[in-house]
């Protein structure tokens, strides 16, 4: 996709050095939000994906340019290079279900399935064992995954509250996962009552309203170790203290972000967000970081 330029206007300006910095300044906190360190209004690349991931569910880096993705669908994980914009590996570890989430542990792949179970692919370079890991979640509608590596765990975000009318009710909640002993937490890492969630929003946004906050995406950044959510439904990103506490929020392109249902960071920093088709073309979002 070609993106438009933006017009250049400081040759203009260099007898005015005053406003020339007052110009610089709005134009990086406009374009090139400090909250976020990404122009999330303008991609660097836009991959459209094919028919195969028009249900891209999840992402995760695999090195500088390649991802491996999951589609809710099917059991199979999808190797895409980013380099040559196509897949150039599949391999099945399941039959069909609803796949929500993948995140890489090494060379292990852990795949997130919306009920909980979790497949382990132990070597995702080869033909590793697949091994399923019911992790018996209180949550029925799971669909984030990613390793917290300083944390050396998984991290599940539940979409909906733990039960019906559990010691959660109107929380949202994020689980975490260890990989050496395959148990779950016996309580969530991190929980967020909706209202308190609502209440930051509507302070820092006047233009979104009934907000759901269902995460669809988790993904740790790679040099804040802040924890990143998405909400497909609500068209937000949230970005999250290492403490769980919000600290921003950003509303997200709906041209762009047709439903954002994956999101992983490259060791560089950059960010690509997945988007399912939802009428359209599924795409892969690449953002360049840049750091203040």
């Amino acid at each position: 996709m070609n993106m438009p330029a933006i017009p250049s206007v400081c040759s203009r300006l260099y007898t005015k050095p005053a406003f020339i910095i007052l110009l610089f300044s709005c134009f990086t906190f406009s374009c090139l939000p400090a909250q976020t360190g990404y122009n999330l209004r303008r991609p660097d690349t836009v991959f459209v994906l094919p028919d195969t991931l028009r249900e891209v569910s999840g992402i995760t880096m695999l090195d500088s340019s390649m991802l491996a993705c999951v589609q809710d669908e099917n059991g199979i994980v999808f190797i895409y290079d980013t380099r040559s914009a196509r897949i150039i590996r599949q391999f099945s570890f399941s039959g069909n279900g609803d796949y929500e989430g993948i995140a890489r542990v090494q060379n292990a792949l852990y795949v997130l399935m919306s009920n909980g179970i979790l497949y382990h692919i132990t070597d995702y370079r080869s033909d590793g064992k697949i091994i399923p890991l019911p992790t018996g979640i209180p949550c029925d509608n799971n669909e984030g995954l990613c390793y917290d590596e300083t944390g050396n765990r998984l991290l599940i975000a539940c979409k909906s509250p733990p039960g019906k009318e559990g010691a959660y009710k109107g929380e949202r909640c994020i689980y975490s996962f260890d990989p050496g002993t395959k148990k779950l937490s016996e309580k969530p890492v991190y929980k967020t009552d909706i209202g308190s969630i609502r209440k930051f929003v509507s302070l820092r946004r006047t233009d979104v309203h009934d907000l759901k906050f269902r995460p669809s995406a988790i993904a740790i950044h790679p040099f804040t170790k802040k924890i990143w959510l998405l909400s497909a439904s609500d068209h937000l990103l949230f970005i999250f203290s290492r403490e769980g506490a919000p600290q921003h929020v950003e509303l997200l392109d709906t041209a762009l972000f047709s439903q954002a249902e994956g999101i992983t960071f490259s060791a560089n920093g950059d960010l690509f967000i997945s988007n399912e088709a939802h009428g359209k073309k599924a795409t892969l979002l690449r953002f360049r970081y840049h750091s203040y």
